[in-house]
């Protein structure tokens, strides 16, 4: 039988990490809800597509999607010994500067042919409210290449955390709403590509828009 689920350590260390650290961070900290976890494929290649605030919303999605999501880290990363093991256990890859967009693709690829969820904020870079205004085509491109299904998550009131000039994190309330799974594009024409990106955008936006 083909294997469908991430590597029992990355597993293993994705659950010590998310229910010792991050769960009780988000809902007692930040006072999280979270809606629709049960839409959430629990194997198979996954494209996890969400909006961008915050530094803090790799970790948060991973934990509320209940299965760990792979993204790209800085290289310097990687150069830290023990550090290193870890956070690749977790899911991270090394991206280095200057080439992101080419290297994190090849290397989120490489997660998806191995069943695991690889997570692309869709603007590619963090946006002021949260809203997704932009949309770039890489994971409608990813879904086509591995024919991995897409899943929208709405993360609302990660832009809030950080006040301008302060080093700590705010306790604002954050909502998570994870929506409907949607099918892979059937081809990887542009095309195709912006349709499917402009749906996982209008989903997301939909979700972040019922706001608390």
């Amino acid at each position: 039988m083909p294997k469908t689920r991430e590597p029992f350590a990355s597993l293993l260390l994705y659950h010590l990490f998310k229910w010792s650290v991050v769960s009780p961070g988000l809902h007692l900290y930040f006072r999280g809800r979270i809606y629709g976890a049960e839409r959430v494929p629990r194997g198979g290649a996954l494209v996890v597509v969400s909006n961008h605030a915050s530094d803090f919303d790799p970790l948060l999605l991973s934990s509320c999607v209940g299965r760990p999501v792979a993204y790209m880290a800085k290289e310097e990363l990687f150069q830290v010994p023990v550090l290193k093991q870890a956070i690749a256990l977790y899911g991270a890859y090394p991206v280095k500067r200057g080439s992101a967009d080419r290297s994190a693709l090849r290397a989120a690829m490489g997660f998806l042919e191995q069943n695991w969820a690889a997570g692309v904020f869709l603007t590619g870079t963090r946006t002021a409210d949260g809203r997704v205004t932009d949309p770039k085509l890489g994971a409608a491109w990813l879904a086509a290449k591995t024919q991995a299904p897409l899943l929208p998550v709405s993360l609302w009131g990660t832009h809030a955390i950080f006040r301008k000039g302060s080093a700590l994190p705010r306790s604002v309330p954050l909502t998570i709403r994870i929506g409907e799974v949607i099918a892979p594009p059937r081809s990887s024409d542009r095309e195709t590509l912006e349709a499917v990106t402009q749906q996982c955008a209008n989903a997301i936006n939909a979700l972040h828009d019922l706001g608390r």
